[in-house]
């Protein structure tokens, strides 16, 4: 019992098991073999190592943006004249965040106050009273039924309501808008981000921009690409899209900032580039552009407003990216999974050796033998010498 115990002790603590080899000469299965092999390294090399950085630790980033405007425009407009806008009165909201609106036309509806007026048409007529019940608000209404049918003009009646009035008419967009000076308004952009894995921290006025290049540069993607002023119009091309057009009714437009790091190399090389993306369909014409409307309050004995259907374009500002650097957990990783993805090669060639050659029989044969169990005796001897002269062949 103890030596049988010590004997398998030692078997499990000093032998080695190795499975045997079977050299196949077939120039098919052979070639097959080094092309997937091939195959297997440019995909670690080329893809994983180079393309991938598959030796890198990654990182995202955690960013800030604030944005400036300049620019001046006037107009003269029914009801308000000659008027100069500035930043204070074009941009919506004016704290500069990363998602603002830049107003480039607008339809004014001047000297409202409260009270009762009848009810434009296109939200209905009527024929008497009974045709307005008090108190009823439409969705498409400007203000809340008053319980009578009035006059809108000499042919039409309509329900009359409680509302601000003169009711606001928006079927006129002004064209050309109002605000074409926009496309010459500059943006200028403060981007600030982090990669905390990491401890970098930049900033898109990198190290060749001083007060002087920023006060005379102005963005182009081959020119200037590293410059943070940007000209609206040139945003809005760069797009795909036409400025004019654009301002009439608004739209969208998206500004990615995008970062991608190797800090592998000088953080100096960690640079910023933007991109434009147009983010309205213009073939779509069910309620199409982009407007908005706010109040500009005052009082005349009685609390009296002026209305603004504005209508803008609407710049989204994000900001995306990631950072890598060099980390041996990583490397091993991929380079474990490359060595792991060589056996590929070895299933594809045994599935078709043993499964498609015809010869696949033989092979069989040849690479796996089968052994039945036998008893002791004269036969076990026999066997056990039969396997000790096949073992002295030499094939």
């Amino acid at each position: 019992m103890q030596r049988r115990l010590e004997g398998k002790v030692s078997s499990f603590f000093f032998e080695y098991d190795t499975p045997g080899w079977c050299s196949v000469r077939n120039k098919k299965v052979g070639v097959t073999f080094r092309l997937i092999q091939l195959v297997v390294l440019v995909y670690v090399i080329g893809w994983v190592f180079l393309y991938e950085k598959g030796y890198q630790s990654a990182d995202s980033l955690i960013s800030s943006v604030s944005v400036k405007f300049k620019g001046l425009t006037v107009t003269n407009v029914t009801g308000m004249g000659p008027h100069i806008w500035d930043v204070a009165d074009y941009v919506f909201p004016p704290q500069g965040s990363s998602s603002f609106v830049v107003m480039t036309n607008f339809i004014l509806t001047t000297d409202q106050q409260q009270g009762n007026c009848p009810e434009l048409p296109q939200d209905g007529t009527c024929q008497n009273d009974q045709d307005c019940p008090q108190g009823l608000y439409k969705r498409t209404s400007q203000g809340i039924k008053t319980g009578r049918c009035v006059s809108f003009n000499k042919t039409v009646k309509t329900c009359e309501v409680f509302a601000w009035c003169p009711l606001e008419v928006d079927d006129n967009i002004p064209d050309p808008p109002l605000l074409q000076e926009a496309e010459n308004f500059t943006l200028f952009i403060k981007n600030s981000i982090s990669f905390p894995r990491f401890k970098v921290n930049r900033r898109n006025l990198v190290e060749s921009i001083d007060n002087k290049y920023l006060k005379n540069c102005l963005y182009h993607k081959t020119r200037d690409p590293l410059c943070p002023v940007f000209k609206l119009g040139y945003i809005v091309s760069e797009s795909g899209q036409d400025f004019r057009a654009l301002a009439l009714k608004g739209g969208v437009v998206g500004i990615t900032i995008d970062w991608n790091c190797d800090l592998d190399w000088p953080v100096r090389f960690c640079k910023p580039v933007y991109q434009f993306h147009s983010l309205y369909d213009e073939g779509n014409k069910i309620s199409s552009g982009f407007n908005f409307r706010f109040a500009r309050y005052y009082t005349n004995g009685t609390s009296r407003r002026k209305l603004f259907k504005v209508f803008g374009i609407q710049f989204d500002i994000m900001v995306d990216g990631k950072a890598g650097k060099f980390d041996i957990i990583p490397t091993m990783t991929t380079i474990g999974s490359g060595i792991g993805i060589f056996g590929v090669a070895t299933v594809l060639c045994d599935l078709l050796l043993l499964h498609i050659l015809p010869k696949r029989h033989y092979y069989k044969q040849k690479k796996f033998k089968y052994a039945e169990e036998v008893g002791p005796g004269p036969d076990r001897q026999n066997l056990a010498a039969g396997s000790s002269r096949e073992g002295l062949k030499t094939p």
